[in-house]
């Protein structure tokens, strides 16, 4: 899979980064009790997630007219792009919309007839009444469902993989969840409009919204995920539920047909699921929503969006019932309580993920600084690893089966750098060609040397525990949140030629 590339930070640590966000952005800020709005109410909701072990990584709250709080933790920013995850479902569903508002294809379309040269002679009933809704409804039919990173490795046609899948049931009878059916959708955009997803959405979407720096992946036959993949800025995810909540219009242009924001937010399946949006379980609300935690939830009557991204592994519901918990009842007068003072601005600036390095020297660093070890052969094909030990930073190298890689390790600070390194097991199947990271380093004890590496474009955090005994080297790394196993097992080498 390829990627777009990346675009430089519109801000750099220790700038006017309020300033430049504001322009960034095109969105008006607001106070809260301007508004009607308790800034304790705020405060007391950024607690309890605090609190219940959820790792958010930034938060935007619209509400009448500007933007009335936010917050991103360290080293995360406003100008970072963030996955999304399946909150990039609902950005596919503005696409069909808009699609459909053009005349390209109609709702009861038959998914079967976009493809001809690509379906079974074998296809059964089902799979030829399956329509454009059932897409959207996740009612297919099909036997099975998955997320993105069974799809993610494989090089060939994803719509003759989705063909393969057996359509058990008559489309519309079964609800099941799957980030096939909303790569179809995109490849139906693809097949109609002759642009993939991303650049049909450019210039209707992304572009009038300010979206300028959304990067969203591109699979085979140039086709976008349309499930997941799309990377945006908090401000970004915050527009795509404020639009929706704005009924399609952004500022003076009707860009999204009202009506289909209508029915796209409404339950379809008796499984409060519409158009690839959620409805809250009250039905008064709805929200997009991104696998660890990444959300744009969509407050109607309260004229209200909060948009979050976070790192919350098997804590999503529970960063969701938090949400449903504070709001909307944060939003009304009064919400706020005496017990808990409202978070100040300089509180909200010192948010952060990662915590001050303590530096712990070693002896043993001088003798290992520069030794290649020559690893075991192992299921992650790691074959070589070196470090070199310098005043400030250390150098991880590593050799593996894609290539040479390299992280820039902080020593009593953070280091921030590009790496190439491998980590699609631990990273929900995820491998860019390149990634942001923030590193740093200290030795737990005489032979012990740690790593953190904050994949900060991503909710993903790996540890890597470095041991050193003699002429052997073992590693050891997990990582924060992932949809299957969170460490991998112990590598072992040996130095390639002992001093």
């Amino acid at each position: 899979m390829s990627y777009h590339t990346e675009r430089p930070a519109r801000t750099q640590p220790g700038s006017d980064s309020w300033i430049t966000r504001r322009q960034a952005d095109l969105l008006p800020r607001k106070a809260a009790d301007s508004v009607g709005v308790d800034p304790e109410a705020i405060a007391r909701f950024l607690k309890a997630v605090t609190s219940s072990g959820c790792e958010l990584h930034s938060f935007m709250i619209y509400r009448a007219g500007g933007v009335i709080a936010e917050g991103w933790w360290w080293p995360y920013r406003a100008d970072r792009l963030h996955f999304t995850h399946s909150a990039t479902k609902s950005f596919t569903a503005t696409g069909v919309g808009l699609a459909i508002s053009e005349g390209y294809f109609a709702l009861d379309d038959k998914v079967v007839d976009f493809f001809p040269d690509k379906v079974p002679v074998s296809a059964n009933q089902n799979l030829r009444a399956m329509t454009v809704e059932h897409l959207l409804t996740q009612t297919t039919g099909l036997a099975s469902g998955a997320s993105g990173s069974i799809w993610r490795n494989i090089e060939t046609s994803w719509i003759d993989e989705f063909f393969k899948i057996p359509a058990d049931h008559e489309p519309g009878t079964t609800f099941l969840y799957s980030s096939h059916n909303s790569f179809m959708l995109s490849a139906i955009i693809s097949r109609t409009t002759g642009q993939n997803l991303y650049s049909y959405l450019l210039p209707r979407f992304f572009e009038p919204l300010g979206m300028t720096d959304v990067r969203w992946d591109v699979g085979p036959e140039n086709i976008n995920p349309g499930g997941n993949g799309l990377s945006c800025t908090t401000a970004d995810l915050l527009k795509l539920g404020l639009i929706h909540l704005k009924e399609g219009r952004w500022q003076s242009d009707q860009l999204i047909d009202r009506n289909w924001i209508k029915t796209a937010t409404q339950d379809h399946t008796g499984h409060d699921y519409g158009y690839h949006w959620w409805i809250s379980p009250d039905r008064q609300s709805y929200y997009a929503a991104g696998k660890f935690g990444q959300h744009t939830f969509v407050f109607p009557r309260h004229d209200a969006v909060l948009a979050v991204t976070a790192a919350v592994p098997s804590l999503e519901r529970t960063l969701r019932s938090l949400v449903w918990r504070h709001f909307p009842s944060g939003f009304e007068p009064g919400a706020g309580s005496s017990t808990h003072p409202a978070a100040s601005g300089q509180e909200i600036a010192e948010l952060t993920v990662l915590e001050p390095i303590d530096r712990h020297d070693s002896q043993v660093a001088a003798t290992v600084s520069g030794q290649t070890y020559r690893m075991q052969p192992n299921n992650d094909g790691l074959r070589e690893i070196s470090f070199a030990f310098g005043p400030t930073t250390c150098l991880c190298a590593m050799t593996d089966e894609r290539g040479e890689h390299e992280v820039t390790v902080g020593l009593n600070q953070w280091a921030e750098g590009w790496t190439t390194v491998s980590g699609a097991s631990l990273h929900h199947g995820y491998e860019p060609d390149r990634m942001r990271v923030v590193a740093g380093g200290t030795w737990r004890n005489n032979n012990t040397f740690e790593m953190t590496w904050q994949f900060v474009e991503t909710p993903f955090r790996d540890t890597v525990t470095v041991q050193f005994s003699g002429t052997m080297v073992t590693v050891d790394r997990r990582v924060n949140v992932n949809s299957s196993e969170t460490s991998r097992p112990t590598l072992t080498g040996t130095v390639a030629t002992p001093r």
